[in-house]
């Protein structure tokens, strides 16, 4: 049985439906039209194709991130509940304010964060935290065997609410307590506003932390104490006071992140990039590194790094003379 043709009166009567569908059409064709008086309003509050590629133009031009056809449905929702909270009636005419009545500036950012896709884990892909572990850091303090206490710096480049940076601050912070006295601090950065803000709180869902190793959630994660809410977790002042976290668009010529950056983390944000943005990006943020310096990328984006000629030291880890 089609729903949807006999939902918006493109046929009334569709054979061989039992009486609880006819029941299940009945309430929908209420429910739909109580929010939805006429076809034109329902039609209003859905992405067109040219709201589609209005929006897509828009977020590229600004972020890089190219907007699939696959991502249309997502971003609908995220519109359309933006629309709903400024009390606008449809898609349709939010993307009126945004676009023709001078509401992109004030929108942009709004926009950018809901295009932004904030997937991330506490030891996502832990081999290149074992690689870091175990070869790029004792590599780089061997470089500079001379210092007193060498400092180390390390940027998570699309660092999203920050669980990255913390993973790579718990890390360093494991060994240089244990192994070599050594300074680090990470920057993490991230284009979309609400994950910085998210990142500098370090408050976490406590089964965010799940893949964190139990010894080190006791360590540097605090329990909330709050028993009637959902369980948090916060970063210890100590831990957070290692890393800082900035906005930044990779895609801008410049970047205000230091240039003697030992080890760059780029993971699973290129994948979001079309090829000639990719190797833009690449090249930009290498220029950031010491020389000698590590560059990361996601394990399939590994294929990138090896087409800019970069030194391959593990999957997708790369030395940039």
């Amino acid at each position: 049985m089609t729903f949807n043709r006999l939902l918006f009166g493109v046929a009334t009567t569709t054979p061989n439906i039992t009486l609880y569908e006819k029941k299940q059409i009945i309430a929908m064709k209420s429910s739909h039209a109580k929010i939805y008086p006429d076809m034109t309003q329902f039609q209003s509050n859905r992405l067109s194709d040219a709201l589609f590629a209005q929006f897509s133009n828009l977020i590229q031009h600004h972020t890089g991130i190219k907007m699939t056809p696959s991502k249309r449905t997502s971003i609908e929702g995220k519109l359309r509940k933006r629309a709903r909270i400024l009390d606008f009636q449809s898609i349709e005419e939010y993307a009126n304010m945004v676009f023709e009545r001078g509401g992109l500036d004030s929108e942009l950012e709004v926009i950018v964060d809901l295009a932004t896709t904030n997937k991330t884990d506490f030891f996502r892909e832990p081999m290149h935290f074992d690689l870091l572990e175990k070869t790029l850091v004792p590599a780089l303090l061997a470089a500079r065997s001379t210092c007193v206490i060498p400092r180390l710096k390390i940027w998570s480049a699309a660092s999203s609410n920050g669980a990255e940076a913390f993973t790579i601050a718990i890390v360093l912070a494991e060994l240089a307590a244990y192994r070599r006295h050594f300074e680090f601090s990470v920057l993490g950065t991230d284009i979309s506003s609400e994950m910085i803000s998210e990142a500098r709180t370090a408050i976490y869902p406590a089964g965010m932390i799940d893949p964190v190793p139990e010894a080190l959630q006791r360590k540097y994660f605090m329990r909330g104490r709050d028993t009637n809410s959902s369980p948090k977790v916060r970063v210890t002042p100590e831990l957070r006071n290692k890393v800082h976290f900035s906005k930044e668009n990779l895609i801008s010529k410049s970047l205000s992140v230091d240039k003697d950056i030992d080890v760059i983390f780029l993971r699973n944000v290129l994948i979001y990039f079309d090829p000639p943005t990719q190797k833009t990006v690449v090249r930009r943020l290498a220029e950031h590194l010491r020389p000698s310096g590590y560059l990361i990328l996601g394990h399939t984006e590994a294929a990138i790094g090896n087409e800019m000629g970069f030194e391959q030291v593990g999957t997708g880890v790369f030395c940039v003379k």
